[in-house]
């Protein structure tokens, strides 16, 4: 052991753990904080309200609050840009979002074949 680290207890060094970024100010916090509070009220709104006429419209609002809302929990509080760790986090999460992309939408296309091709159909009556 050095006598740097024995002399200083609280050296910089002993604190590195490879981070080259910031781990955000109480304002970025702040920020990502209300956005989500905001995100997370309108569809409470629209819903409690009845806002807009159709019900797919709402579902819609909703499900466009929400990716706004990842979005804004992406960047405010993991940090996810293209300056930290060189890029590899975002290109990491990039590939992330595809893979379950690719899963979900696999999956629900499998279940929608599946539930046409394999339900019974209801014959009419005197129909045999």
């Amino acid at each position: 052991m050095s006598t740097t680290h024995a002399a200083e207890p609280h050296a910089p060094e002993l604190h590195e753990h490879g981070d080259t970024h910031g781990h955000g100010t109480r304002r970025g916090y702040l920020t990502g904080f209300l956005l989500s509070v905001i995100l997370t009220a309108i569809p409470f709104w629209l819903v409690m309200t009845e806002a807009l006429a159709s019900t797919p419209a709402t579902a819609v609002a909703i499900f466009a609050c929400a990716l706004v809302q990842i979005v804004v929990h992406v960047v405010y509080f993991l940090h996810l840009n293209t300056r930290s760790e060189g890029g590899w986090t975002l290109i990491a999460f990039i590939f992330t979002v595809v893979i379950v992309g690719i899963t979900i939408g696999g999956s629900i296309w499998v279940m929608y074949h599946l539930n046409t091709n394999m339900m019974p159909t209801i014959s009419p009556p005197g129909s045999r």
